[in-house]
């Protein structure tokens, strides 16, 4: 009962949580389409890159210097989806809640241009070749992904009151959860240290906090809001692979990073880089606490 009531207190301090109850046919796709035509307006980068490969005497020195190109073209789309990224950089975690989409970006080469190729004044069987490419940034459709259907119990929630979450998957996924507040503090709530089991099974409707943990979500404001209420977020993330990142214990209650730890943030987006956009989803719900 005492670690209950610990978990509960710091629900209080640590999950701003409110919400609205959506009928589930009208709950919309992560990306607007309206989203989707800007980002897919964007415009191409053109980047150097240098790739290698080793051969054999086995091999024609044509072949080993192909390999070498298609590395350098791996490379220059690496780098070009970097460009993208940075060209969104996030600079608080109040941010993940909307550039989290840019960790969907890939890249599509258009044109290359070898500008050298040489063989190894050491090494013999070893080629470089250094292209320029031109990369055009490539997203998702809306329907690419786990898609996350999720509601809250209201969309303006007084503060004091409790608060449920409810989402279903697509695919069996892992289920992490964080609460976006106003401060841009961002708080994960699940996994926490209480609830660390975070699979769901596809389509399976589930309630978070489950009832049966004791644990309890209250709307709180912070002292700069209690005159004027807050909007706050709860963002959703689904990976069909448990990702240690975001799995990592901690010893008690829900861990919070302030509005200046961005490191929960980097972190997240480069390993979202590395997925393929069709083995993780996201949602985000917006709601807002407002004074008794």
């Amino acid at each position: 009962m005492d670690s209950v009531r610990k978990i509960a207190r710091l629900c209080k301090l640590a999950a701003r949580v409110t919400t609205a109850m959506l009928v589930w046919s009208a709950i919309t796709l992560l990306m607007p389409g309206a989203t989707r035509a800007a980002l897919a307006a964007e415009e191409p980068v053109v980047v150097e890159a240098v790739g290698e490969s080793v051969g054999s005497d086995l091999e024609s020195a044509v072949e080993v210097i192909q390999r070498a190109k298609l590395e350098a073209e791996r490379a220059a789309v690496e780098s070009a989806v970097g460009v993208f990224i940075r060209s969104h950089t996030l600079v608080s975690n109040g941010q993940l809640a909307d550039d989290m989409v840019f960790a969907r970006v890939r890249g599509r080469i258009e044109k290359v241009e070898v500008l050298k190729q040489e063989r190894d004044a050491a090494d013999p069987n070893r080629y470089r070749v250094k292209i320029k490419a031109l990369v055009r940034p490539i997203y998702p459709k809306g329907d690419e992904g786990i898609t996350i259907k999720a509601a809250l119990s209201r969309d303006r929630l007084p503060e004091g009151d409790l608060v449920e979450l409810h989402y279903q998957v697509s695919s069996d996924s892992y289920v992490y959860l964080f609460v976006v507040g106003a401060d841009n503090s961002v708080t994960q709530l699940l996994p926490n240290s209480s609830l660390r089991d975070n699979f769901t099974h596809a389509n399976q409707l589930v309630t978070f906090p489950p009832p049966e943990t004791g644990i309890r979500l209250k709307a709180m404001l912070l002292p700069e809001f209690k005159a004027t209420g807050a909007v706050e977020r709860i963002k959703i993330i689904a990976t069909r692979q448990e990702e240690p990142l975001l799995s990592s214990g901690f010893q008690q209650g829900f861990k919070v990073y302030d509005a200046k730890s961005t490191g929960l943030v980097s972190d997240l987006l480069r390993r979202l880089m590395q997925l393929d956009p069709a083995d993780w989803g996201e949602y985000t719900i917006d709601y807002k606490i407002v004074p008794r």
